[in-house]
């Protein structure tokens, strides 16, 4: 089974898009601060969040979630 944490997952999607903690944190409408404790395991993400996150980086939740390593985009609609 893939053990994969998903605030590793949400910093290296974050980083591969060489992005900051604060640009994300305006895709979620919430601070930085608030942001980092999600990467940093201190607070746990919200699915609201998750969706956002999933749509900004067109992955799949299973991918972030770490039930799987294929970062494959979202279906159409």
């Amino acid at each position: 089974m893939i053990q994969v944490h998903y605030s590793q997952r949400i910093r290296d999607l974050r980083e591969d898009k060489k992005k900051t903690q604060k640009e994300i944190a305006e895709v979620l409408k919430t601070t930085q601060s608030y942001y980092a404790q999600y990467e940093n395991k201190h607070r746990p993400l919200p699915i609201e969040h998750l969706i956002s996150l999933c749509k900004y980086y067109d992955v799949s939740p299973d991918y972030i979630l770490g039930f799987t390593n294929e970062a494959k985009p979202l279906p159409k609609k």
